[in-house]
């Protein structure tokens, strides 16, 4: 069947990963279908065929899944959790139980009608559970359904009907509140899904009106009111207000916005109107590009949750090998047989393997739906168990560690010129040449709110600098150099030059009718953040930073020597960085590139975990990078860098969490203190303790 084909479902009710497992099972059986797989972090299923909902709806009736349009944006109507069918079971099964141990009580445990209480109890509370258990045990399919069926009915042939019916019961709350903590999980990555509003109002050929955002064009004008969520990506095209990007780039300072600034989805207009063409669909917005990518890297498994699946294969078999002996071999040796068959069961109970298997996924889908609530993309559970693991980083220096274009940073004047008027002057030659620098002196001169002068018989010198005449006053501005051919320059401002291009700044000066009127230097300023963002990382653990530049091998040592970064390697081109990363790499050492996730896009791939900078701007930055810093901030990095170590922590603590509890109710088989009730409880606090240790990644802030 054509892979091409595919259709994607959104899943409610979806309680456990063992009903994933089993929903999926049932839909790849369907007559017309191929190739499902069921995302379980983010509740989605995916498959090659055709089915109608009614069909996917009954492979999930037991579990009461409803099957959702990934396009569907109406409210959805949530089954209260105790409307819920296992619940309302569960609640019955209660009943019967209550009623049996009354029973028992008072007219002892063998009475017939005690029994039959217990019984119903444990018919009413376990049916379900009973038939996936059967079912493996027939396929040689071992889950935690088969071995709870063995353990309760082998209790139930061996008289111990109370410690079955309480067994069923525990085990019911503990699928219940696994299921409530695991939609706890998932609500970070949900919430996303209804940051944009689901219509707004546009213009079209000059008329005005609502629409659903699904039957927005490419082309319509946005009429965005104050206070009013932004519908649509687009571009500003008249107006001016402050946006909150919060919801993209994690970033709590709302940002200005006018004419042809870029403006996202789910972004929140502030202040002012603003009218807004639209540029992309609404499946290409950027809010819809981060939820398909987090909901993807939720399915990607990180290598702990591989090895904890490979693991479990084993572990399973090996628990029921381990329940037999102990149910065999001491009786063979002269013992009880009925006591060492109830401990063997026993040992079933507690073997279930649902804490070790939920350890780390639970702790990766929370991680990765907390990153990006704070406006960081995590593209998997790979990268980010890989981040946690890194010692050294590599920065690109262009536009990671410094702004990215050049600004007026020193005015030196001289022979008595003031500083205003030299720049005022200045800015008239350079608004009409196309240098590079030019920009930044009329950016320094805007900036100061100085007048606009306007300039006459303008001449560009080609790789020398511009000449042209300012209110009846002759005005040359260019490089050093080229000055000095046009007139003598002090030694004083040599000197300044010097020390100026020591620091990595570009030099260039002015003359006014013939005399030497000042200086100017112009860089691409370092960020303020680089610095206490360069120290928070050697203070978490990155032992080694790094610069990758193509600039001017003075320029990058006098910027990082102001940083304290240990590395510097400059005057690179692109597959230069790649071969630096190579480098740094070797010896299976972990490197991370940070970079804009365009010009370095080689040195990002061969890193071992690629950052991309200002990912809510690039769909570049979004495709190429493992880990996308949505804001174009860099603050964002030490807090990824500790997310994923905390990650890593809780997950080995989950492991053993998990395991520990297991030995210590196994290891009081030896004294023959082991029960049914012990059993279930250390399975299900395993699992309790899993899923809320995971959770406090939630509370891991910027």
């Amino acid at each position: 069947m054509a892979e091409t084909n595919r259709t994607e479902y959104r899943l409610e009710n979806l309680t456990c990963a063992n009903c994933a497992m089993k929903f999926e099972k049932n839909v790849s059986r369907l007559p017309n279908v191929e190739a499902a797989a069921v995302n379980f972090g983010a509740s989605k299923l995916s498959f090659a065929g055709d089915a109608t909902v009614e069909e996917l709806e009954s492979a999930g009736a037991f579990d009461g899944i409803r099957v959702v349009p990934v396009t569907q944006r109406k409210p959805i109507r949530k089954i209260p959790f105790f409307k819920r069918k296992e619940n309302i079971v569960s609640l019955i099964s209660l009943v019967f139980l209550a009623a049996g141990l009354f029973a028992s009580t008072k007219y002892g445990e063998t009475n017939i009608w005690a029994i039959s209480l217990f019984a119903i109890a444990i018919v009413v509370g376990g049916t379900s559970m009973f038939i996936d258990g059967l079912k493996n045990l027939v396929r040689l399919e071992f889950d935690m359904n088969t071995l709870m069926t063995i353990a309760i009915i082998g209790a139930s042939i061996i008289g111990e009907w109370r410690e079955a019916a309480v067994v069923v019961l525990l085990f019911a709350i503990s699928e219940a509140l696994e299921s409530y903590s695991m939609n706890k999980a998932r609500q970070s990555i949900s919430s996303l899904v209804d940051i944009a509003p689901p219509s707004a109002i546009i213009r079209r050929n000059d008329e005005t009106f609502e629409l659903p955002t699904e039957e927005i064009r490419i082309g319509d004008v946005l009429i965005v009111k104050p206070g009013q969520k932004i519908a649509m990506d687009g571009v500003v095209r008249s107006g001016y207000s402050t946006v909150n990007q919060a919801a993209i780039t994690g970033e709590s300072v709302p940002v200005a916005k006018q004419s042809e600034d870029h403006v996202f989805a789910g972004t929140l207009n502030e202040e002012g109107s603003l009218e807004v063409t639209v540029t992309k669909l609404v499946e290409d917005t950027t809010i819809a590009k981060i939820i398909h990518l987090v909901e993807d890297a939720q399915a990607e498994k990180a290598p702990s949750q591989q090895f904890i699946d490979k693991f479990a294969k084993y572990y399973t078999p090996a628990i029921i090998v381990i329940a037999a002996l102990t149910a065999v071999i001491p009786p063979l040796l002269g013992a009880d047989w009925q006591t060492w068959i109830y401990q063997g069961l026993a040992v079933l109970v507690v073997g279930c393997p649902c804490a070790l298997v939920v350890s780390t996924p639970v702790a990766i889908v929370t991680a990765i739906g907390n990153a990006a609530r704070q406006g960081v993309l995590i593209k998997g559970g790979v990268h980010l168990e890989e981040m946690g693991h890194i010692k050294t980083i590599a920065f690109d220096k262009t536009g990671t560690l410094t702004k990215g274009y050049p600004e007026v940073t020193d005015i030196i004047t001289a022979n008595g010129v003031e500083e205003a008027h030299l720049l005022e002057s200045v800015a008239a030659v350079e608004r009409l040449s196309q240098h590079p620098l030019a920009r930044a002196l009329v950016n320094a001169s805007e900036a100061r709110n100085l007048k606009v002068l306007q300039a006459e018989n303008f001449q560009s010198v080609t790789g020398k600098g511009a000449v042209a005449d300012v209110i009846g006053k002759s005005v040359s501005v260019g490089s050093l150099r080229w000055i000095e051919e046009l007139t003598e320059l002090p030694e004083t401002a040599k000197v300044q030059a010097a020390d100026m291009q020591t620091e990595g700044k570009s030099v260039m000066a002015a003359v006014i009718n013939g005399a030497f009127a000042g200086l100017f230097a112009v860089a691409d300023p370092v960020r303020t953040e680089s610095k206490p963002v360069l120290e928070r990382l050697k203070e978490i653990g990155v032992d080694t930073t790094v610069m990758l530049t193509g600039d001017d091998p003075k320029t990058a040592q006098a910027i990082a020597a102001r940083l304290g970064i240990d590395d510097v390697r400059a005057g690179l081109m692109p597959e230069d960085k790649l071969v630096a990363i190579r480098e740094l790499s070797e010896g299976k050492k972990r490197v991370a590139m940070v970079g804009d996730g365009i010009n370095d896009a080689p040195a990002l791939a061969a890193a071992s975990v690629g950052i991309a900078m200002g990912g809510a701007g690039t769909d570049a930055a979004l495709e190429t990078a493992d880990i996308a810093l949505m804001a174009d901030d860099l603050a964002q990095l030490p807090y990824t860098v500790t997310l994923s170590r905390k990650t890593l922590r809780t997950i080995k603590e989950n492991i053993m969490f998990a395991v520990g509890l297991k030995i210590a109710a196994l290891l009081l088989v030896i004294p023959g203190w082991l029960t049914l009730w012990i059993a279930i409880f250390a399975d299900m606090g395993a699992t309790l303790l899993v899923v809320l240790n995971s959770l406090r990644l939630m509370r891991i802030q910027k």
